[in-house]
């Protein structure tokens, strides 16, 4: 589960050419431009401005330009052609805790309210049929729901940042970047859809040594059906959000993202609930119509890859940008295989409400911290070109110490997993019809283990970020997905020990 990315995202990937995808071979191009001028190092490392027409660069403005400061123009901008950098010229920003936190706080609750009516809605439909028969499903679900991140949330950062830029003014041109951007949309979801449904399959089949072809078909045309009509809905859905805040005014950046992370979860679980019941009801009588939907889906990926060839930005994209998403399916799914071998356990069942809760707040939290750390690194440094003095993988805790704007957001995030969880529980036990309030050793490790989480997805995404640039491959392209799967794993493992743990010491 992936969260909003940070506001001054905006800064940084405006200097993509509409889309993440717009480097090859997952090369970082990084520039940054303000309206009419470029500043360029002169070679004592001193500033001096130069013309974008002599360039021959577009001159162009994000939305976010004038909420930065001067400062931030003249001491962290640079050119393409600028190598090197002079230290004393990096200046971080003067960003408040106080608005870092107004900035999370508001995107963070929404997605999780959206991961808490996830969980509601699971608690529910775990009694029907389908997943009483089938529990595989249960591996489909952490790896379906992380598709959001995987492609709703890259779809709302690419078109952001072609909207920012200003390369939309023509409507042919807008409705070609749409056009082939849903299609790629709709291209990825249906392998990741297929693929996700046979890795349940496999593991399944590991699990409990056996697999009927039944339970195979129905799990494909569940998985395809999910993941293509969730995909849809939520793409229309962040476009029509896009549009309609850049004609109010309104950065797309700061609200489509949240939008995106609010309602991507409930609609996905509740479309795989549907179908997966749906089917099951003709898995005897007319198997036929399963087999029918798997090979219309199949035969409509030419058409995607056609369509989405038609737009360069989505071309690019459509040759590279696979590895993480299908890594971060694979990660996702092993995580499902633990929470499907934790609610067959009549004791533990009660993990499926809060299974979506952790590992959406953690993988929420992360997306921000790589988002800020990516910026950070696009406004200040070339792509491979690794800070003088930086931390390395091998002290952890450095990620939290200093005084640096990402040292303050690794801490801001973390103390924000007490009260946001504490709020959640309060929640979910309210809508569940509780009087007293969750057990306190319940609550204390609860609370123990997504602060473990979060504490160690915090640290891996500062060494991970890192690493990626320093190989000159785009941390928004590549980071998140990984980040987001480990959550998802992470959290689900320390959640189901959490149970066992309840369950051996008696507590109700």
């Amino acid at each position: 589960m992936v969260g909003p990315k940070s506001p001054d995202k905006t800064l940084s990937q405006t200097t993509h050419l509409g889309t993440h995808g717009s480097q090859h071979n997952g090369s970082v191009p990084s520039f940054c431009r303000h309206s009419g001028s470029l500043k360029h190092g002169g070679p004592h490392g001193s500033l001096s401005p130069v013309n974008d027409r002599l360039e021959g660069e577009s001159q162009g403005c994000s939305e976010s330009d004038p909420l930065l400061s001067n400062e931030l123009w003249n001491g962290s901008r640079f050119s393409r052609s600028m190598r090197t950098k002079d230290p004393q010229l990096s200046r971080e920003s003067t960003e408040s805790v106080c608005s870092m936190v107004l900035q999370i706080l508001v995107p963070f609750v929404l997605a999780g309210l959206g991961t808490v009516s996830a969980g509601m809605l699971l608690d529910v439909v775990q009694s029907w049929d389908v997943f009483q028969e089938i529990t595989e499903i249960f591996i489909l679900v952490p790896a379906i729901l992380g598709m959001k991140g995987n492609l709703e949330m890259t779809l709302a950062s690419r078109l952001s940042t072609v909207v920012n830029a200003g390369k939309t003014e023509s409507t042919r041109e807008r409705w070609m970047l749409i056009g082939g951007n849903l299609a790629l949309k709709q291209l990825q979801a249906t392998v990741l859809g297929l693929l996700a449904s046979l890795m349940a399959t496999l593991l399944g089949w590991m699990a409990n040594g056996k697999m009927p072809f039944g339970h195979i078909v129905l799990l494909c045309s569940a998985s395809l059906s999910t993941a293509f009509m969730a995909s849809l809905l939520q793409g229309i859905i962040v476009v029509g959000v896009i549009i309609g805040s850049k004609r109010m005014g309104i950065n797309p950046d700061n609200v489509a993202t949240p939008i995106a992370a609010s309602f991507g979860d409930l609609i996905t679980l509740g479309l795989l609930a549907c179908f997966s019941q749906w089917f099951y009801s003709f898995i005897e009588l007319y198997p036929y119509v399963l087999y029918l939907v798997d090979l219309l889906y199949l035969c409509l990926i030419p058409v995607w890859m056609v369509v989405s060839s038609k737009h360069p930005a989505s071309h690019i994209l459509l040759r590279s940008g696979w590895e993480p998403i299908i890594t971060a399916m694979v990660i996702s799914s092993i995580g499902g295989l633990i929470l499907d071998k934790t609610v067959s356990e009549p004791n533990l069942i009660g993990i499926v409400v809060y299974a979506p809760v952790i590992n959406g707040v953690g993988g929420n939290l992360v997306s921000i911290q790589s988002s800020r750390i990516s910026t950070h690194l696009h406004l200040n440094y070339s792509p491979g070109e690794f800070p003088v003095g930086s931390r390395n993988c091998f002290n952890p805790f450095q990620t939290f110490l200093g005084s640096g704007a990402n040292h303050r957001s690794a801490q801001v995030l973390f103390l924000l997993v007490l009260p946001g969880q504490l709020i959640f529980l309060h929640i979910i036990h309210l809508i569940k019809g509780g009087l007293t309030l969750p057990s306190p050793l319940f609550t204390v490790l609860f609370l123990s283990a997504s602060l473990i989480q979060v504490f160690f997805l915090l640290i891996v995404a500062d060494c991970m970020v890192h690493c990626l640039w320093r190989r000159g491959k785009d941390p928004d392209s590549y980071s998140i997905p990984y980040l987001t799967a480990l959550g998802d794993l992470l959290g689900t493992t320390l959640l189901s020990l959490t149970f066992l743990l309840l369950w051996c010491i008696g507590d109700p």
